[in-house]
């Protein structure tokens, strides 16, 4: 691998984004190709937090850490990617359902997609179904992401899944749902494409979903 490659991908693991950033414009005066830049700095990197998370070596401190280090160097890198036209992995809107105020796992999860190569169109808190249907015709996403993090505000996942439906969006794109009171159970009963318990997991899921290696 590049060093400066190679150093990029050390800034995003170790969460210093300080050496990500300024690697990244290294790289980019280089002349080093952007996809390369992306696939085997930033997105292999975060790929590698993923698998420290979950063996244990990892917790959630340190995924945000790594997760900011890998933004400050999409910040830089992003204007280079849509000026050669080089396109996400998939394009995500994502936001806490309505009447739940908790932001914490959704941007957690929203990073750890940017992280996998994903466009995220973050639509916040208290997202009302109504909001989400407007977010998906305006966007027109690949998958769209949901965030509970109560038992009450969580029945709001199966409301918003039925106002896709009934706006007819719901057939053009993959759901996914998490947050601590959701389960895989409860996911399959609301009639989601997928479940995630975790940031981590919730990327790897994305990307099988676009039919891409996880």
């Amino acid at each position: 691998m590049n060093p400066i490659i190679s150093a990029i991908y050390a800034g995003v693991v170790q969460g210093n984004a300080k050496q990500a950033s300024e690697k990244t414009s290294l790289a980019i005066g280089e002349g080093l190709d952007a996809e390369t830049i992306l696939n085997e700095g930033l997105i292999a990197a975060m790929k590698e937090v993923g698998r420290l998370f979950e063996e244990g070596e990892y917790f959630v401190p340190e995924m945000l850490v790594s997760a900011r280090a890998m933004q400050s160097g999409m910040a830089i890198l992003r204007p280079v990617l849509i000026a050669q036209d080089i396109r996400p992995a998939g394009k995500v809107v994502i936001g806490t359902v309505k009447g739940d105020l908790h932001d914490i796992g959704k941007n957690l999860v929203s990073m750890m997609l940017e992280g996998a190569g994903f466009q995220i169109i973050d639509l916040g808190t208290d997202v009302a179904p109504e909001k989400f249907l407007e977010a998906i015709r305006q966007n027109r996403p690949d998958i769209v992401g949901m965030s509970a993090l109560l038992t009450t505000t969580m029945l709001n996942m199966s409301k918003t899944i039925q106002v896709l439906k009934d706006g007819g969006v719901r057939d053009g794109i993959k759901i996914i749902v998490g947050g601590a009171p959701v389960t895989e159970k409860y996911a399959a009963e609301i009639g989601a494409d997928g479940f995630s318990p975790d940031a981590s997991q919730a990327a790897s899921l994305a990307r099988r979903l676009m039919g891409l290696a996880a």
